[in-house]
């Protein structure tokens, strides 16, 4: 598959059993995936095969199943490098979620600050990707400052170039790839040429990014990227650290147990090598197995092909969206280096009013802050409406999220639509 035209999305939707899901009278339209995505069948019996045939615990285990486990395993690592385009499997660390990826950097980093040293993030980082730094920071007396962004929802890199953010005192810059509120598609390669060339180590949240999109870790120009699986079609209880094998190799371990050790004795420890070394206890082994069947799924469909496919719904989102009065969309309106996630708020209409009311015609979005709250201080707003969209969305389904926006504003502020297109604006 080459592009959106092409693009057989209810062949798709065939191998995913959850979208036939019905909620009362209404069809689901399920818009929530930049919170999770749903599986496919075969992600499904991935998993359930593992554990009927296949469970034990990996690398210490000698026997059948024991080996079967670890192939499995370290086979899926294997798998997982090839779909980001790593150089080596060794760079590719499984954790319990993206979090404890982001947290893994901040403490293994965090512990080379000190007083005057600068750490850069941005306004719109989801808290996974701020607290963890604030904490370091807390704990260093280093310095926290971010990037603002634009009316349009853009980092403001004119601001940053003006205010100096990025200089000889940062250590360490970390951005997200993709925002998880806005949509925004962030320049992170030219910021990782700025972060390097003062010597700071650049660290990506690729969350919204990785499932998206064609992301290629040895072209990115990131030092540390992390990303969850449970948002890639994957399973959750699966997070992924990549990261340049010299600069792992260099970092402390960040938990203590299990395979993370080479020797132990009552006074001191040595550690292994990564990425054994950050990975202390069992890992998530049927996690892993299933994990590496969502690359082999992706990679089916074609990862330029899905982001084709995002780009071709968020133009007919943007443009279904904003014909409605009383909208107010979040970040960038125009399908341009953005996913397929548009957040926005209703006048009058609280988020999480509308979103109950909107999951009654099977509409399912999300309202809060989106764990992203300075961005909506930011905004001057303290909640918001989001929908995402993923591989598997149609333009229906489009279709149905506009209708159901409308029926909730007109609800819950007492409008009554006298003719077709009256709740519409003329523009």
């Amino acid at each position: 598959m080459s592009g959106a035209t092409d693009y057989d999305v209810e062949a798709v939707r065939a191998d995913f059993p959850i979208l036939t899901t019905r909620v009362g009278d209404y069809p689901l339209a399920y818009l929530d995936s930049a919170n999770t995505s749903q599986k496919p069948q075969v992600v499904i019996d991935a998993v359930a095969d593992h554990y009927a045939h296949h469970n034990a615990n990996v690398a210490r285990a000698m026997h059948t199943l024991g080996l079967e486990a670890t192939q499995a395993y370290e086979g899926g690592r294997e798998r997982i490098a090839r779909f980001i385009g790593a150089e080596r499997p060794e760079e590719v660390i499984a954790l319990s979620n993206a979090s404890e990826g982001l947290n893994l950097c901040a403490y293994t980093l965090g512990s080379r600050l000190k007083p005057g040293d600068e750490v850069v993030v941005s306004v719109m980082e989801h808290h996974s990707n701020l607290v963890p730094w604030q904490l370091a920071c807390q704990r260093t007396g280093a310095t926290l400052r971010w990037f603002d962004i634009t009316d349009q929802g853009r980092l403001d890199l004119e601001k940053a170039e003006r205010e100096g953010l990025i200089n000889e005192h940062t250590k360490v810059v970390s951005i997200a790839l993709a925002s998880n509120v806005l949509g925004t598609v962030n320049p992170v390669t030219a910021i990782a040429a700025q972060a390097h060339a003062v010597g700071a180590v650049m660290v990506v949240d690729a969350s919204q990014a990785v499932p998206q999109m064609p992301v290629d870790v040895s072209t990115l120009g990131a030092d540390l990227v992390a990303f969850t699986g449970h948002k890639m079609v994957g399973p959750t209880g699966i997070g992924i650290l990549w990261g340049h094998y010299d600069l792992l190799a260099d970092l402390p371990p960040f938990l203590g147990g299990g395979e993370m050790i080479e020797i132990v004795r009552m006074d001191h420890s040595t550690y292994a090598e990564p990425p054994h070394r950050f990975e202390a206890g069992t890992p998530p082994i049927a996690q892993m197995v299933g994990l590496a069947k969502a690359a082999d799924y992706l990679d089916g469909v074609g990862m330029a092909a899905i982001a084709a496919h995002e780009r071709d719904i968020a133009d007919y989102a943007l443009a279904g969206l904003t014909g409605l009065k009383g909208l107010r969309i979040l970040g960038p309106t125009e399908a341009v280096d953005r996913t397929g996630t548009i957040s926005f708020t209703i006048e009058g209409v609280h988020p999480h009013d509308a979103m109950s009311l909107m999951d009654s015609h099977g509409v399912a979005v999300r309202g809060g802050h989106h764990c992203a709250r300075p961005l909506h201080e930011r905004l001057g707003i303290q909640a918001s409406l989001r929908a995402s969209a993923y591989l598997y969305t149609t333009r229906g389904e489009i279709d149905a999220l506009v209708d159901a926006v409308e029926y909730a504003r007109d609800f819950f502020t007492g409008r009554t639509l006298t003719g077709a297109g009256a709740g519409r604006s003329d523009s």
